[in-house]
């Protein structure tokens, strides 16, 4: 039997849609039954609902031990997606937390229990720092502790090195370093807040570069490397590197609303953190822009993705293609 954390989330969603579509017998924690609305929705979206009786749910968290004992019982491979993000400074220790104890955690049930394999959904905001000579980051760029990082960042780094605790204890593991994650039905949780922004009329875009990747693609190269023989290596996983402009640019054609208009500069994504940490701070109004998420939003960062391609020799599907055919459907209930 499989286990899966973080059902109740994008990738967990989806991998356990396509688990069952392929007769995989498959548990999957949450931490309330009411959670598990969204991932039964998903399953109606793609006309399988029928499928999602199938999922055995288990009430629990990766933080609640007693619950892990419950979950563990005749597992035999897990995947561990189970994370929190955010980029909100006083949701540091929350997001330490869960993202590291949490993942130690499952680490020590996957011994404890014999588990023959884990797949960890890291991100590559745990990879590593390009040094002066370097264009690309890839599983090999080393992580430099004295550059600055977000606290979502070193947490899924701290998570990583959990595994790799696991690893030389015996645990076979893989981890997989996506990019932003794009996929229909979840407007509040991670890419799905930049369709939330464009369809209400996002007027500012950046020119920051990073990687980005369909959710189904993730599913498909995490299940892959999950039945291979393939173990103790790290993954990154993007379709290409675009800038936010593009991508927005390619929702806003999909969604038929304008374009956003004008350049936030460096200079002015600044002042708005700054605006934002006042605001949060004298009015008690929830963060929108964080220090760490206006400065990922003009940073330029190019990931290579060359090693995951060699290894299954996948191709990815277009991003661009991708919103296309998910945009009609994002808000769909």
């Amino acid at each position: 039997m499989i286990l899966v954390t973080g059902g109740t989330g994008l990738v967990g969603a989806h991998l356990l849609l396509h688990l069952v579509e392929q007769g995989e017998n498959v548990r999957a924690l949450c931490r309330t039954k009411s959670s598990i609305e969204k991932t039964e929705n998903l399953f109606s979206l793609y006309h399988k609902p029928h499928l999602f009786e199938k999922i055995e749910w288990i009430e629990g968290d990766i933080l609640d031990i007693p619950s892990l004992e419950i979950a563990f019982q005749n597992i035999e491979f897990v995947y561990h997606c189970a994370a929190l993000i955010s980029f909100d400074p006083k949701e540091e220790d929350a997001i330490r937390k869960t993202n590291i104890e949490g993942t130690a955690n499952i680490v020590n049930f996957c011994l404890a229990f014999g588990i023959k394999k884990m797949l960890f959904v890291s991100s590559i905001a745990a990879l590593g720092d390009p040094n002066a000579v370097e264009t690309t980051i890839s599983e090999t760029t080393e992580w430099n502790p004295e550059k600055p990082h977000s606290d979502y960042a070193i947490s899924k780094y701290g998570a990583e090195m959990e595994v790799w605790r696991g690893q030389q204890e015996g645990l076979s593991v893989v981890i997989v370093n996506p990019g932003i994650i794009l996929g229909p039905r979840f407007p509040e949780q991670g890419s799905g807040a930049l369709f939330s922004a464009v369809a209400k009329g996002l007027s500012f875009y950046t020119l920051g570069t990073t990687g980005f990747i369909a959710v189904t693609d993730v599913v498909k190269a995490s299940v892959q490397l999950m039945n291979s023989d393939i173990k103790n290596e790290r993954f990154t996983l993007i379709e290409n590197n675009y800038s936010f402009r593009e991508i927005l640019n390619c929702i806003a054609e999909s969604f038929n609303v304008k374009r956003p208009k004008w350049h936030a500069t460096p200079f002015l994504v600044n002042l708005f953190w700054r605006i934002d940490w006042l605001l949060s701070t004298f009015f008690f109004q929830k963060r929108k822009l964080s220090r760490d998420s206006a400065k990922a939003s003009f940073s330029k960062s190019n990931y290579d993705n060359s090693k995951i391609k060699a290894v299954l020799n996948i191709e990815f599907k277009s991003v661009t293609e991708y919103i296309e055919t998910i945009a009609p459907i994002h808000f769909v209930k």
